[in-house]
């Protein structure tokens, strides 16, 4: 029987995350950052490719209605214009896949996730968690 180990950061409490210090540290982390809300843009659904050019030029209100209905954005600020995506049960990003830990549209990922740690709840800090380690 194994027993899992889990190092580092509560996300909820920002006071434990730690000083980001490049991405080599991603490398062994559990995707952490991948269960904080994503806002997301008009623009980074586009890259999403669940909206096209022609579909932003809708109001976002109604975009936000359809794209809820199929699962994919969780809320809507009709005063910022911000939707959030739709989070699995867990609490991981919708395509956070919840086995590999891996993000499944890293090359179009939103711009929230892209500029992260650098901007968040708290720049340049980051809610490391190490990667399960296995004993025996």
């Amino acid at each position: 029987m194994s027993k899992h180990l889990l190092v580092g950061a509560d996300p909820e409490r920002t006071e434990t995350w730690i000083k980001f210090t490049g991405n080599d540290l991603c490398h062994s982390c559990r995707a952490t950052c991948c269960s904080l809300p994503v806002e997301v843009r008009l623009k980074d659904l586009i890259r999403l490719g669940v909206i096209d050019e022609f579909e932003a030029g809708e109001p976002a209100k109604q975009i936000a209605k359809r794209l809820s209905k199929e699962g994919i954005v969780g809320r809507f600020n009709q005063k910022s214009g911000i939707f959030t995506l739709e989070q699995h049960s867990s609490g991981d990003c919708l395509y956070l896949d919840q086995k590999t830990r891996l993000c499944t549209v890293y090359a179009n990922r939103p711009d929230t996730c892209r500029n992260h740690p650098k901007i968040g709840p708290k720049p340049g800090y980051c809610a490391y968690q190490q990667k399960a380690l296995h004993n025996r």
